[in-house]
């Protein structure tokens, strides 16, 4: 079922603020702590809601790729739980009438992309096709959510709910000592200090600290992970569009504007601009496609890819 008005408007302050106390965020809706921590745990629980922390990739000195295998009809679902078993994969979804698997994996700067799991899948005989494709910038996507879901709270409450801004730039950070804070963080955003404490076997006033001056330093930035059907949003599609340089930068701003995507990201391979797109139904996807792609100025050629299946979102 969709989301109400309360759901809608927790999503949108989750989204603001992952690790937002439910304390602030009652008293930003105006209901009780009760209320909000209860619609909290009913979206986990129905909608698969979670607040996941990720650290910035280049930051940390990695890059993130785009991978897309093509897979005999009796193997894709197979190869794709495969991948998504993987803890270097995220976002595995089955396109192009489910012969076509995608991940995001991500890999040293220094490493190429056959280092992980290019030199082992390949091997597979009904894996037919395999092709990496490096996101050269984010427009949309990872420390930038998607805006879709974030339409619900005044800009009143937008600005009660939004923490200080984080660092856009900075040299490399090392977190070689952070793996298991980082792994907590990874399964539960909203994990308490305490928690992530005995998680990690360090003192709570010391995780605390270091999980501050990650978020304030920009290093570790939080996300939603939420089904997109319970936004109203049935029909998505992955589209690679062929934009002519000039007119690159311009394309991806203007579709990073757009409610119904969710990342924009510049790419190398054939097509050198990424889109994931979501709609209420496959007629609103056209009317997008007929409509708005088409009006963009320097949109050339575009493949369009319906996902059909995720089964793997977030890390």
């Amino acid at each position: 079922m969709p989301l109400d008005e309360l759901d809608r408007a927790l999503v949108h302050a989750l989204h603001l603020d992952g690790r937002a106390p439910f304390a602030l965020i009652a008293d930003v809706l105006g209901t009780s702590q009760q209320t909000v921590a209860r619609r909290y745990r009913r979206l986990r629980e129905e909608h698969g809601l979670r607040v996941i922390a990720r650290p910035a990739p280049r930051r940390i000195g990695q890059v993130e790729w785009f991978v897309r295998l093509r897979a005999t009809p009796d193997a894709a679902l197979k190869v794709a739980h495969a991948l998504a078993a993987r803890d270097d994969t995220s976002w595995v979804q089955l396109t192009s009438g489910g012969t076509e698997i995608v991940c995001v994996t991500r890999a040293a700067g220094a490493q190429a992309p056959d280092a992980l799991l290019l030199r082992q899948l390949p091997r597979t005989p009904r894996v037919v096709a395999v092709s990496a494709h490096c996101l050269l910038r984010t427009f949309v996507g990872g420390p930038v959510g998607w805006p879709g879901r974030a339409t619900t709270l005044t800009e009143d409450q937008v600005r009660r709910l939004t923490p200080e801004p984080a660092a856009t730039d900075g040299g490399l950070v090392d977190v070689s000592g952070d793996a298991a804070l980082l792994a907590a963080l990874a399964r539960d955003g909203r994990a308490t200090y305490a928690e992530l404490a005995a998680g990690t076997g360090q003192p709570e006033p010391a995780v605390r600290r270091r999980v501050q001056q990650l978020r304030r330093d920009g290093v570790l930035y939080l996300d939603v992970d939420l089904d997109a059907a319970a936004l109203g949003f049935a029909a998505q599609a992955l589209l690679w569009l062929s934009v002519r340089q000039p007119r690159l930068a311009a394309v991806a701003e203007a579709l990073a504007g757009q409610r119904e995507v969710a990342l924009v990201a510049a790419t190398t391979g054939p097509a050198n601009l990424l889109a994931s797109v979501l709609c209420p139904d496959v007629d609103a996807l056209y009317t997008y496609l007929a409509e708005t792609i088409a009006a963009i100025d320097g949109v050339g050629h575009v493949e369009t890819a319906p996902v059909i299946r995720t089964l793997k979102r977030a890390a």
